[in-house]
């Protein structure tokens, strides 16, 4: 693994997302005159915050350092206004795979997965649940199906579906910059839809880890309660409210130029032998790859790459085929950096089938 991180640190050119970023990197991130905050109070996370409701149309917004905690607190909140305990949602969502479900283990709520694991929830799915929700979650786009979108007429009735049982419409905006970008609409346009939404700082936008829960003043209160509860209040949340922000401002306005980059590369690998894009034309800034070789071949030729300056993958994700490996490529800087013909020729050798990588 040292071995891999030296090559990692060596390379000069990076197939996903904004490429490795180095300890220095995320630092340059951070203004050396930001304010700074007092247990979340004031300075840039205030500042932060403000900015975040205005870009999502939302009337407040709170800062807290960790994804897990803003949909946990959220939905807590929901919960307890409505008095019921289940939270319907995707069987891939964020909350029943890597979580450790701490609905049930902490706050004596109910997950209850509807739908199909292998293709997006769809407004039709939700007539299987009878109970009365409280609340509905909806991840956007699904991250586990290669950032796939429900269409905007689906998504608008599953919303509806929601508000007609009087329960809460969540978003899991994680990605939401992404799926903005996928539908040509504005973030607030698609926040609009929801009673609260979560962005998270760190994946499409490169910042220090962190996120933003929004939605009215009074829900933002409770969740802001929820964050001392949860330990999330620290002394002193500057850093990553400074990072998020001068990122947010630097790539928001990229991102549909991401998703141009992502429909590029799926048009260059889609005839190669052994590579299937997933979904195919990516609907929003990232797609996964279906590549047919092992993983100890996958890893060899990641290396190969690795050593002659290109960075791809540290390891592919196995799939139920041992001989069919899986890849997420986030498109960001370091992809749209990299000309189109490279990331051909990379992803056709990390395949097993023989293309001669473009000198960088």
């Amino acid at each position: 693994m040292d071995d891999l991180d030296a090559l990692r640190r060596a390379c000069d050119r990076a197939l996903t997302g904004h490429g490795p970023q180095s300890a220095a990197d995320l630092l340059a991130t951070i203004p050396p005159d930001t304010a700074v905050d007092r247990y979340g109070d004031g300075g840039v996370v205030a500042e932060l915050e403000r900015e975040v409701a205005d870009v999502l149309g939302q009337p407040a917004a709170a800062y807290l350092p960790s994804g897990i905690m803003a949909q946990q607190a959220a939905l807590r909140v929901h919960a307890e206004r409505r008095g019921r305990t289940t939270v319907v949602y995707h069987p891939q969502s964020h909350l029943d795979v890597h979580e450790g479900h701490p609905l049930e283990r902490l706050h004596g709520m109910v997950g209850r997965p509807t739908g199909s694991r292998d293709r997006l929830l769809l407004r039709t799915d939700l007539d299987a649940v009878a109970e009365q929700p409280a609340a509905l979650l909806v991840e956007l786009p699904q991250r586990d199906l290669g950032g796939q979108l429900p269409s905007w007429e689906d998504l608008v009735a599953q919303v509806t579906w929601a508000r007609e049982r009087g329960a809460a419409a969540h978003l899991d905006g994680a990605r939401l910059w992404e799926a903005a970008a996928g539908y040509g609409r504005a973030p607030a346009e698609v926040a609009a839809l929801f009673d609260t939404t979560y962005v998270s700082f760190y994946k499409g936008i490169g910042a220090l880890a962190g996120c933003c829960l929004a939605g009215p003043a009074d829900v933002v209160d409770e969740v802001r309660e929820w964050r001392r509860r949860l330990g999330g209040t620290l002394f002193g949340l500057w850093p990553g409210a400074a990072s998020a922000l001068s990122c947010l401002r630097r790539r928001l306005p990229l991102f549909p130029g991401y998703l141009d980059r992502a429909r590029e590369i799926a048009s260059a690998v889609r005839d190669l032998p052994g590579v299937t894009v997933v979904p195919d034309p990516p609907q929003t800034p990232m797609l996964h790859l279906l590549l047919r070789t092992s993983a100890d071949e996958f890893a060899a030729a990641a290396r190969r790459l690795a050593e002659g300056g290109l960075w791809t993958w540290e390891r592919a994700t196995p799939t139920a085929d041992p001989g069919v490996q899986r890849v997420e490529l986030p498109v960001g800087d370091a992809t749209t950096a990299l000309p189109v013909p490279e990331a051909r020729a990379a992803i056709a050798a990390l395949a097993g089938a023989a293309e001669q990588v473009p000198a960088g």
